[in-house]
């Protein structure tokens, strides 16, 4: 009799332990903004790594002297100050039962002093000046050199009197335009919005759709800091509408050079394209139909 044990089926029970995986969300305002103004921070230069954030951004100097406008940097400098603490905490937190509320971090906007507030004033002061750039000048952007975004300068106030502390396209004191670029994540995430517009049914059926995407990319990428955070605060409309114009600009293109490829066909006795062919045959029903009701007229 062998002593090897009775030969049975066994089956081991597997434990399949299934860890959630975090959402990763790149397409809200919010972290949009926080990459846009890390992008252009890259361009710019501080007196010192606190003034890099702004609370309020004006059109004119004089504008930073205004109650209005200091009270509304206070209630936005305490906002971020208490996002930012919340977030810190959150992040800091050893265990899972732990139930932050932002409403623990809440700074109110009279605790903030005036000094602390740095005012971001848009202005071309420190840009040099490229007479004859535009033939007829539109708006002031166009006497001096282009730029990727808008410039400004950052401010306090420093015994009631304006300190400059930050520019925008400078290096060490002097005008400079190659020191930056857009964030990797900032880049992910027009990656991502291309992807995803380009999956809408009046576009993913098109032959030449990476053509289009290509387009849309490079135009995102030429333009990513144009937007204007003193206008709005809703870049993903913003970019959504250029991967619109980026994408119809390669559909009427397409569609110009096909008319001339089907016309060169038909000029020489071949038959054009399916689309013309389809176009042709729905113009000669329309205009029977146009003739048979005219017929019925008459009678």
């Amino acid at each position: 009799m062998s002593d090897s044990p009775q030969e049975e089926d066994f089956e081991e029970e597997a434990t399949i332990v299934i860890t959630p995986v975090k959402k990763v969300n790149y397409l809200n305002n919010k972290d949009m903004l926080k990459e846009i103004h890390k992008s252009k921070n890259s361009f710019n230069e501080y007196t010192d790594p606190k003034y890099v954030d702004y609370d309020i951004i004006v059109e004119n100097l004089d504008e930073i002297f205004l109650p209005e406008i200091q009270e509304k940097a206070k209630i936005a400098r305490a906002i971020r100050l208490s996002v930012t603490a919340f977030d810190a905490a959150v992040a800091n937190s050893t265990t899972k039962t732990d139930k932050l509320k932002l409403a623990e971090f809440k700074i109110k906007p009279d605790t903030i002093l005036l000094e602390d507030l740095v005012f971001r004033v848009l202005t071309f002061e420190h840009i040099p000046l490229a007479p004859g750039r535009k033939k007829n000048p539109k708006n002031i952007a166009d006497n001096y050199l282009k730029l990727n975004f808008y410039p400004y300068k950052h401010y306090i106030l420093e015994n009631d009197k304006p300190k400059e502390v930050g520019r925008s396209h400078s290096k060490k004191g002097k005008f400079n335009l190659e020191q930056g670029s857009i964030t990797p994540k900032l880049a992910r995430m027009f990656i991502l919005m291309v992807n995803k517009y380009a999956q809408r049914g009046n576009w993913r059926s098109y032959t030449y759709l990476d053509e289009m995407k290509g387009q849309a990319l490079l135009q995102l990428a030429q333009m990513a800091l144009q937007f204007d955070e003193y206008r709005s605060d809703n870049p993903f409309s913003y970019y959504t509408q250029t991967i619109q114009n980026s994408f119809t600009r390669v559909l009427n293109l397409e569609k110009k050079n096909q008319d001339l490829r089907d016309d060169l066909l038909i000029d020489s006795g071949a038959s054009p394209s399916f689309s013309r062919q389809l176009a042709l045959e729905e113009e000669i029903r329309r205009l029977r139909e146009d003739a048979q009701d005219s017929a019925k007229d008459d009678h």
